[in-house]
């Protein structure tokens, strides 16, 4: 039964590899993997353009209301208090 079983084993793995062949194989498979290192390369610079994107609006309409805030805060800090002269 032992013999049996092993030939049963051997036959199986032959047909396995038959149709790992079949099926395209290592070359195959280092296309895949190829094209989906190439596909998360993309998607990772896009992410990244994305990011850098809203960082930079971000920071434009952080610095915009600085901007504006010191605008407005600086007349009425330059200029000295009115004062009026009674005779």
């Amino acid at each position: 039964m032992d013999i049996f079983t092993s030939l049963v084993a051997i036959v199986a793995l032959v047909i396995a590899i038959m149709a790992f062949q079949r099926t395209g194989g290592i070359h195959d498979l280092r296309h895949q993997m190829e094209e989906l290192s190439t596909k998360s390369d993309q998607a990772a610079k896009g992410a990244r353009d994305m990011t850098a994107d809203a960082l930079g609006r971000l920071e434009t309409f952080i610095r915009g209301q600085q901007t504006l805030s010191s605008v407005e805060e600086g007349p009425s800090t330059t200029q000295p208090p009115a004062t009026e002269d009674k005779p």
